[in-house]
């Protein structure tokens, strides 16, 4: 029987709860990144002749509902049984995947369908996300949660090194709508988890009371901290401009490098190796610091800059390495620091104003980045997701020189 450390990286394994969830999570993961990966490459080869352009909108369609939604996502987060609203997010999600693969497989599909369809998504994961967020704390408590947000991120992350790859033979091989199929099968793992857990293990935290002023709540709580508004001015540059990987990789590999769908698969797996170690490092990582959130906002910069620059396939699959490890560091601070120095009682209204600025942005900077790269070439998307970084590594130091660090430090303990 392997014994897992108190202080290990994988010490959040030690709690049931979270080992049956990790268990589901890890499947679904793979099977989504499988999705993403076939609908960027449907979009930008079969249903538009690399217009970049249209798999921003397609982005944006997805991450709009992040905004509009917000003033229910959050409280309901907060409000509702996080177990059964998670069930209910899952099999929205899951139904959606399959219809869209149905379509695919048949013909039938079309950029409008696409359009509707990630939008319709985008509605499920908006409610599914902060309440994911918000339930890992449900699972093992404030003091492992550093640690299991870590090792989410690292499953999540495996599954883009791998989930990319297949993707492309799967696209080859049999088409694109079966990419579909397989990730709304994969949601059934979740509810499986789901379905398992010790419900009376779960750490049950205090749920906020309905009210009047209950969304307003939530900005006022942020407004009256500087460093959660520093936090969320950071994220919204590099979330709005930087964390454009699929029109990045897709159009770089489409236009500039000119491969197939398993090169293109290929080099979305080498950004999932660099987010896969950063995973592991937060996750033996005891102490959570601004500090270490604008390094990670600074080497997203150097590691987009450097994929501008590369001259070859390789050494832009390298530079994807840097940017994924930098990108990993950045968010899993920006979300253990977020959690742990909020309120219990405010973490759903907090944590969904940290997922709607880190993806709401999309609308904006996705069409953005994708005109930029129609007109300028892929390269200058780039270049624009580069300037984010360092735009967002700037504001966090100037932060830090007017402040005393040791107040942004948090530690497990």
């Amino acid at each position: 029987m392997i014994r897992i450390s108190e202080d290990g990286a994988l010490r959040s394994f030690r709690s049931f709860n979270y080992r049956v969830w990790a268990s589901g999570s890890v499947v679904s993961n793979f099977g989504t990144w499988i999705q993403r990966t076939a609908q960027d490459w449907l979009v930008l080869t079969q249903l538009t002749d690399h217009n970049a352009t249209a798999l921003g909108f397609v982005v944006a369609c997805q991450f709009a509902p992040q905004l509009l939604l917000l003033p229910w996502s959050g409280f309901a987060a907060d409000y509702f049984d996080r177990r059964k609203l998670l069930v209910f997010t899952q099999v929205s999600m899951g139904v959606l995947a399959l219809l869209l693969g149905l379509l695919t497989v048949t013909g039938l599909v079309e950029l409008w369908h696409v359009y509707v369809f990630s939008f319709l998504f985008g509605c499920a994961a908006a409610i599914d996300a902060p309440v994911r967020q918000t339930f890992v704390s449900d699972l093992v408590g404030d003091t492992d949660l550093p640690n299991a947000v870590a090792l989410n991120s690292a499953s999540f992350n495996s599954a883009r090194l791998a989930g990319p790859a297949v993707a492309g033979f799967l696209i080859a091989a049999f088409g694109t709508g079966w990419a579909f199929l397989i990730n709304g099968a994969s949601y059934f793992a979740v509810l499986l988890s789901l379905f398992f857990l010790r419900v009376r293990e779960l750490h049950k935290a205090k749920r906020a009371e309905r009210q009047r002023g209950n969304f307003t709540a939530g900005f006022i709580y942020v407004w009256r901290r500087p460093d959660l508004r520093v936090t969320l001015i950071m994220l919204f540059l590099i979330g709005t401009f930087g964390f454009k990987f699929s029109i990045f990789v897709a159009t770089m590999a489409a236009k500039v490098f000119q491969t197939d769908a398993q090169g293109f698969g290929v080099l979305s797996s080498f950004i999932a190796v660099g987010t896969v170690a950063g995973a592991f490092l937060a996750a033996r990582r005891r102490t959570h610091t601004m500090g270490l959130m604008v390094t990670g906002a600074a080497f997203f910069g150097v590691g987009c800059l450097g994929a501008a620059l590369a001259p070859g396939y390789w050494t832009f699959a390298a530079a994807l390495v840097v940017t994924g490890m930098a990108a990993l560091t950045f968010m899993t601070t920006t979300n253990s620091m977020m959690q742990l120095t909020t309120a219990p009682e405010m973490r759903g209204r907090v944590m969904a104003l940290r997922i709607a600025v880190a993806l709401g942005g999309a609308p904006l900077g996705a069409p953005i980045i994708g005109w930029i790269a129609d007109v300028l070439g892929p390269r200058w998307g780039l270049g624009a997701g580069a300037a984010a970084g360092f735009s967002a590594a700037i504001i966090g130091a100037l932060y830090l020189r007017t402040h005393d660090q040791s107040e942004e430090t948090i530690s497990e303990t």
